[in-house]
């Protein structure tokens, strides 16, 4: 036995990755802890004062991040709107090099793109990816001011998220169309909005999605970041009336902590058609989904940390059911241009439109994935994304190959900017950039508007 060898063990028993001569990777070099701290070592006051402190710096380096990637400035079009008449943003709004645009870039193959580092649509990093947690937009907290965090301030503009409060819709419904009346559904007026048109286990569950459980950042414990010990948030806090306000997060699932993927909080429209949920878990039910947000996925993935804020046990025969099953009547918006078959009538859709819908269902190879009702497979599919960058930490974050990302449904999807999985395509146009990009499917400009003109009516 070698005095080397004798050496590795002694490391690997204190925790440290040993390489010999090895390329340098995540799994060779030491790695951060699996773990979070949960005894904190100086008082709640002296840590917000220094967050309060640093968070101008913290701000300005990732808004200097943002505006390099992309122009945040407002442009939108009122020829379409989101169902509650917002103006829908327009793009694409990615950053090119100078003297490069769209055209020019889809010629290159991916290995030329990655060579020179211009792809445009990297995964895109959390605000602080050191210390991630819940973030909601500015507009979400003036209806609900104990989500403010006193560390980060959310970073996407508002004309790049969804209408708030979103209409509801509900399948049992439809002709009530908006249930929420305008409003947004809370703990103070959930009952007088849903009493009669609910079953009582239906309403025990729209109860249960509106009460404050504990969570990593707004709970009562010290290493809190509200200025207020709180009781914690709800589920329709981020789905907001069941759709989505667009907070963000990082997902709880994967470590260290760097490599951990944004979250763009999907919308809960039309559950009843999925049988995937979370972007790379594949949790394959609703109930998973729902059991596994509050006791993990609130807490970034870690049982101690849980344990020590107030982890919410759902009982999955009762609170867990009754919440699944309010969750299933959750519907998509209108479609007026859509038949029974979820294509569009040639009697109402434009020129544009229907040639979109050939595209899409054609050249642009879309329903590969994107299929059935709900423009969705129900599966899950690696787009290898890795082609077009390398591994390299930016911004805090360790980009790298994604692996599968699950198929999310298009119906609706109007309603529910910014698009993929962590937000990075801020708009329709950004998001047919991306598949023209990475499907190598070489659309003309005139094409790529048609898509888009298709992409609206769904």
């Amino acid at each position: 036995m070698t005095k080397r060898f004798l050496f590795s063990l002694v490391l690997c028993f204190l925790g440290f990755g040993v390489s010999w001569g090895e390329e340098d990777t995540v799994l060779s070099r030491p790695r951060e802890s699996s773990y979070a701290p949960t005894s904190v070592s100086e008082p709640f006051s002296m840590t917000m004062e220094k967050d309060i402190a640093k968070k101008p710096q913290v701000m300005q380096e990732h808004m200097d991040y943002l505006n390099a990637r992309y122009d945040l400035s407002k442009r939108v079009t009122n020829e379409v709107t989101m169902s509650r008449g917002k103006s829908l943003p327009v793009g694409p709004t990615a950053r090119l090099p100078k003297d490069m645009n769209f055209e020019t870039l889809a010629k290159m193959s991916p290995d030329e793109i990655k060579k020179l580092g211009i792809f445009p649509y990297k995964p895109l990093a959390f605000i602080e990816h050191s210390v991630g947690g819940m973030v909601f937009p500015k507009h979400v907290l003036k209806e609900l001011p104990r989500l403010e965090r006193f560390d980060l301030d959310f970073d996407l503009p508002e004309h790049f998220l969804p209408e708030f409060p979103p209409p509801m819709y509900l399948t049992t419904h439809k002709e009530a169309g908006d249930v929420s009346q305008g409003k947004l559904v809370t703990i103070d007026n959930y009952f007088e909005l849903f009493n009669g048109l609910l079953n009582p286990k239906q309403l025990d569950g729209l109860r249960l999605l509106v009460t404050q459980f504990p969570q990593q950042q707004f709970n009562a414990t010290d290493d809190r970041k509200s200025v207020n010990p709180s009781l914690g948030v709800t589920c329709f806090d981020c789905h907001a009336n069941g759709h989505t306000n667009r907070a963000t997060h990082l997902v709880g699932d994967i470590r260290p902590q760097s490599h951990r993927n944004r979250i763009n909080t999907p919308t809960l429209r039309g559950v009843n058609y999925q049988r995937l949920f979370g972007s790379q878990r594949a949790l394959k039910s609703i109930e998973d989904f729902t059991e596994f947000e509050q006791r993990a996925a609130y807490f970034d993935g870690d049982p101690a940390t849980a344990f020590k804020k107030g982890v919410n046990i759902l009982e999955r025969g009762s609170e867990v059911h009754h919440m699944a099953e309010f969750q299933a009547l959750l519907d998509f918006p209108p479609a007026p241009k859509l038949n029974i078959y979820g294509k569009l009538d040639p009697k109402k859709a434009t020129k544009d439109e229907l040639a979109g819908q050939n595209l899409f269902f054609g050249k642009a190879n879309c329903m590969e994935c994107h299929s059935g009702p709900a423009y969705s497979d129900n599966t899950m599919h690696d787009l290898q994304v890795e082609r077009f960058y390398k591994s390299e930490m930016v911004h805090k974050q360790y980009i790298r190959p994604e692996g599968a990302i699950k198929t999310f449904p298009l119906r609706g999807v109007k309603d529910s900017p910014p698009y993929l999985h962590d937000g990075r395509c801020l708009t329709l146009e950004d998001t047919v950039e991306f598949f023209n990009l990475i499907q190598e499917l070489k659309l003309s400009p005139k094409e790529k508007k048609q898509l888009v003109a298709f992409l609206r009516q769904l």
